[in-house]
């Protein structure tokens, strides 16, 4: 964490006032920054006559994103998305909220620019991964709460593990979580246990030496003990012996690197001022009606993520029974659309007369479901305006291939949000 004084907030826009509606479609219209213009297509279904904007509005040409986003989650976005519409349509202050926070992309990127996050996601884990970066301790505090630690005692170890780590690196991890969950069930976690708890959750398994197992699956999902089993015979590999200490202080250096100590007096300004909740997003009365100026997230898609098969490994590790965790899961376009009409209703009652709603989707099933088809319908439905359709898109990166992208036709990786306005009247 560096301490060197810079400037409040150097890297916001629009700081004392929001843009309009007007100024908004404008803005996207005539968007040059990245020196393409923008393209206006139809919406896919003819009923609904709403602009689609196409251009590059962020990512690849921009800034890089804070390091302290890097926590891995399946299907989450990348931070410039949330920061061009909360630069745009807020200002500081204002609150913006992620009804579906998955690793907190949203809740993170509104503190570091000011906002009030506020953010919601029906598993626990989110929580553990999202809040401790809006207190982070500094670096000596991780090392000497770490050599407080004793991860060398005897332990009892769950074995079918051993196919993931070395039989020491399992008695680590396994005295790092018996340790966490007395101070949890004691009330007595602060600030530096917290975070040690959302390093490790993050360093459970992965595919270099940066992580407490052997070569597995990337960090954002955990494959089964016989799917690790047949991996570690095909690439006739056995788990190595890893530092649990020393990898989670190297994960933290990089988590903190980018961190500015006038960053870290805003985050627990902000910290102090957010809530965070552990629910279903389609009822909320923790949020009071009329007080979120901006919402940003993305839903879960029709049947293509596996949460639960994804995080059994995570919740192991902090004491969450997987299968209490009521994450949604729709394999008829009907049902999706249903829910998601009541998570607008909720929307609509708690945002502010005039506020907006990001909603970033994508097409699903080789792209014979496209859910901004799905997702305007159910917003009408629910109260809420539809304004635009904005479609980022970038130039395919080597990432991005290797993660499966599908849309190889244009040669393109897209994200397409759905812009929603609640009428200025309450």
């Amino acid at each position: 964490m560096r301490h060197q004084q810079l400037v409040l907030f150097p890297n916001q826009a629009n700081n004392t006032k929001a843009l309009t509606s007007e100024q908004f479609h404008s803005e996207v219209k005539y968007f040059n920054e990245f020196g393409k213009n923008t393209s206006i297509l139809e919406f896919p279904d003819p009923r609904v006559n709403i602009p689609v904007y196409l251009n590059e509005f962020w990512t690849s040409k921009q800034r890089a994103a804070h390091s302290l986003h890097e926590i891995s989650y399946r299907a989450c976005f990348k931070p410039q998305l949330p920061r061009f519409f909360i630069n745009r349509l807020t200002k500081e202050n204002d609150v913006v909220y992620d009804p579906f926070m998955g690793r907190g992309t949203t809740v993170i990127e509104a503190a570091l620019l000011n906002r009030v996050p506020v953010g919601c996601d029906i598993n626990p884990l989110s929580q553990i991964l999202t809040r401790p970066r809006l207190d982070p301790p500094e670096i000596v505090e991780i090392q000497e709460r770490l050599k407080a630690i004793d991860l060398e005692k005897p332990r009892e170890i769950w074995e079918d593990l051993l196919v993931f780590y070395h039989p020491e690196t399992l008695r680590s991890i396994t005295n790092l979580r018996e340790y966490l969950l007395e101070k949890e069930e004691a009330g007595r976690i602060d600030r530096v246990d917290a975070w040690i708890r959302m390093v490790a959750t993050n360093r459970l398994t992965g595919h270099s030496r940066g992580f407490f197992s052997v070569y597995t699956l990337p960090p954002n999902q955990a494959v089964s003990i016989d799917s690790q089993r047949k991996i570690n015979e095909k690439r006739s590999q056995t788990p190595p012996l890893r530092d649990v200490k020393e990898i989670i202080l190297r994960k933290s250096r990089s988590l903190l690197r980018k961190l500015e100590i006038n960053e870290v007096v805003l985050l627990r300004r902000m910290a102090s001022k957010a809530m965070f909740i552990t629910a279903s997003s389609d009822h909320t009365p923790e949020i009071q009606k009329n007080t979120v100026n901006l919402v940003v997230t993305s839903p879960p898609f029709l049947d293509n993520v596996a949460y639960h098969q994804d995080n059994w490994l995570r919740c192991w590790f902090n004491g969450i029974d997987v299968n209490s965790v009521n994450i949604w899961y729709f394999s008829k376009p009907d049902d999706w659309q249903e829910k998601m009409t009541d998570v607008f209703k909720e929307l609509k009652r708690i945002l502010v007369p005039g506020g907006y709603v990001a909603f970033e989707v994508g097409e699903v099933r080789s792209g014979k479901i496209f859910l901004e088809t799905l997702v305007v319908p159910a917003a009408v439905n629910a109260g809420l305006i539809p304004e635009m359709i904005i479609v980022n898109s970038q130039i395919f990166t080597k990432t991005s291939n290797c993660w499966g992208v599908e849309n190889l036709k244009k040669g393109t990786n897209t994200n397409r949000i759905i812009l929603l306005r609640k009428s200025g009247e309450s």
